[in-house]
């Protein structure tokens, strides 16, 4: 009797072992997704504090007149972002540099087509992989840059204006506005199959 019963002790061990292997399966086929998003969400957040950094930095040196057109001071920019791999024409990031003014009425005066009471980018200089992201505050359409990244034209051109700068600030008549947008791309979450424009954004306004 004894010898029966211990082997059907054995016998239920097995399949309760068998059936804890499938039910550790199957959990894991939930948990394992869950966990992963939670390690690539982490990445992320201390990659979008370095990002958020850089915006901040470079803005503040833009706004403080540092010539970014000079390879010297992008080259700066390329050292602060701190191995993320943007190169100053390529790689793994962006930052772009817009000037921005506001045209009053008051100055349009004689001026025909003048881009009267609207915001424009005078001057834009691109660090980085421009095909990654695009400005959000314009220009609205393409426009002539000289060597040191100004826009011709401002005034009459109306691919200068910048259409969503009223959302942003408001500035009076000879005021400006220096602002830094940074992008990089999320390398983490396009190889589990998120977006592949997903990443991580930061504009710093001066």
């Amino acid at each position: 009797m004894r010898n029966r019963g211990s082997a059907g002790i054995a016998r239920r061990r097995k399949r309760q072992s068998g059936t804890e292997f499938i039910e550790f399966a199957l959990s894991m086929l939930l948990l394992f997704p869950i966990m992963m998003w939670m390690i690539i969400l982490g990445l992320n957040l201390g990659r979008g504090v370095r990002v958020a950094q850089l915006a901040r930095d470079t803005g503040s040196m833009y706004a403080r007149g540092v010539d970014f057109s000079a390879t010297a001071n992008q080259d700066i920019v390329v050292r602060l972002n701190n191995g993320m791999g943007m190169t100053r024409t390529g790689g793994t990031g962006v930052v772009i540099l817009s000037k921005v003014a506001y045209i009053p009425a008051s100055a349009c005066t004689g001026i025909p087509s003048c881009n009267s009471n609207k915001y424009v980018v005078v001057q834009r200089l691109t660090i980085g992989d421009t095909s990654l992201y695009t400005s959000q505050v314009g220009p609205t359409g393409t426009v002539t840059l000289d060597s040191h990244g100004n826009v011709a034209n401002t005034m009459t051109d109306p691919n200068a204006v910048s259409a969503n700068f009223s959302t942003i600030l408001t500035l009076s008549a000879n005021e400006f506005a220096y602002v830094t947008e940074a992008f990089f791309p999320s390398v983490d979450l396009t190889a589990l199959g998120a977006p592949s424009g997903s990443g991580v954004v930061s504009r710093s306004v001066f």
